[in-house]
């Protein structure tokens, strides 16, 4: 160590004053490269797997209030088209017709809707014993669709 000493002591004051700028310099740089990148690095990840645990989380939990809601079916009040009735007015839906269809089905038209939320109504009505024998949609060209649906109540 007192070499080390004896060789800085022999340097000229502007040697010594740019060794200490360059040593400090190089402590940054380990510092910035060492520590704080890395945690910078780490913590970045640890939210991204948490933002994607978060988002399968909720996926999971929806599957499985789906699948718990398909056991327990509320029982249909009056004929299956007035049920359907109501229910789409509960839903904010305005069935243009609704006809019974023979053999326990009932067809029925809706006017304009959001796709979105007509998917949800509509697997809704199968999670509530209605299925949904099938489903025509048409795009109106304004971000809403058109929907013919024949449907029957699931037999108990």
């Amino acid at each position: 160590m007192s070499g080390l000493r004896a060789w800085f002591a022999g340097r000229s004051l502007r040697e010594r004053r740019m060794i200490l700028v360059m040593l400090a310099l190089l402590a940054v740089t380990i510092i910035w490269g060492g520590i704080i990148l890395p945690v910078r690095d780490g913590l970045s990840g640890a939210r991204e797997r948490y933002a994607d645990a978060v988002i399968r989380f909720a996926a999971t939990r929806s599957e499985v209030d789906l699948l718990s809601a398909a056991g327990r079916r509320v029982p249909l009040s009056g004929t299956l088209a007035d049920t359907l009735r109501l229910r789409a007015d509960a839903a904010g839906f305005v069935l243009a017709s609704v006809d019974d269809a023979g053999s326990g089905r009932v067809h029925a038209t809706i006017q304009a809707a959001r796709p979105g939320a007509l998917g949800r109504w509509l697997g809704g009505l199968e999670a509530n014993g209605i299925l949904i024998e099938s489903a025509t949609w048409r795009n109106n060209n304004d971000g809403s669709v058109a929907a013919d649906l024949v449907v029957r109540a699931r037999a108990s």
